[in-house]
């Protein structure tokens, strides 16, 4: 800073509502972040063959495929219409996690004064 420069002062009740009012909105934010752990999301492909069970951090809790499903293939059947399905499933939970997480944070973002 330059020598004799001084900031202007603003009045503590200025300051301090909107510290607070951060302070507040972080909290917030960091609840609806921790919940987000616990929330899932379920996604399926191939008419529920594949199910993917995601939270909303978006690590994934569970894969199901259909016993019947396996068989197909493990009988000759297509392998690559497996590894599509698959992957359909999990972009799938990813995106509607990924909606969950905006849905939860997105109001909270949403009071940030700028």
């Amino acid at each position: 800073m330059a020598k004799g420069f001084r900031a202007p002062k603003m009045p503590r009740s200025m300051g301090g509502g909107m510290m607070n009012q951060l302070q507040r909105l972080q909290e917030q934010i960091e609840q609806a972040q921790a919940s987000l752990a616990d929330e899932t999301v379920t996604y399926s492909a191939g008419g529920g063959a594949i199910k993917i069970v995601m939270t909303g951090h978006q690590h994934c809790r569970s894969v199901t495929i259909d016993p019947d499903l396996l068989k197909d293939v493990a009988a000759g059947g297509d392998a690559e219409m497996l590894q599509d399905l698959v992957l359909t499933a999990i972009n799938g939970a990813l995106d509607a996690s990924r909606k969950l997480a905006e849905e939860r944070l997105g109001p909270l973002a949403g009071g940030l004064p700028f």
